[in-house]
């Protein structure tokens, strides 16, 4: 799957189409997810893709769990060593789907806070995933991260 197909991303129609169930336990998953990136945990985080998992970006994309903990280490790491936080929030959040596969649209914003400086909004994106259930897990199947600005 290189990219979303046209029946995989919720319409205002199937947007809300996930029993509530479903919709909190990806609400979970979000918070569990985006908190271990922030917190530096790369390798988990990535974890939370399938194994060939897709992280796409204006376009570009990164394909499979190890590759996608190799570019999100890189990233943890440049901000660690800049001193910056850097924190990921999710919501405006919409899912469609049953309890095994569903597809998701968020608002993702970007924070990032400078050692001893004021947060700053770096990033408004949206983002949309196709997310399956693996070992009774949600995983990412494939992400599509879209900034808002960038036409």
């Amino acid at each position: 799957m290189d990219a979303l197909a046209a029946d995989d991303v919720p319409t205002t129609e199937s947007a809300d189409s996930a029993d509530p169930g479903t919709y909190l336990q990806i609400q979970r998953f979000y918070a569990r997810q985006m908190q271990l990136l922030d917190d530096g945990r790369a390798e988990d985080w990535a974890r939370t893709f399938t194994r060939d998992g897709v992280f796409e970006v204006g376009g570009e994309a990164v394909r499979g769990v190890t590759d996608i903990a190799r570019a999100a280490r890189r990233t943890t790491d440049r901000f660690a060593a800049e001193g910056v936080t850097r924190r990921h929030w999710i919501g405006m959040l919409t899912v469609g789907g049953k309890p095994d596969g569903a597809t998701a649209r968020s608002y993702a914003v970007v924070l990032e806070t400078p050692r001893d400086g004021d947060p700053v909004l770096r990033r408004s994106t949206v983002c949309t995933d196709v997310l399956v259930r693996e070992a009774g897990e949600w995983r990412v199947k494939h992400r599509t991260v879209t900034r808002d600005g960038l036409d």
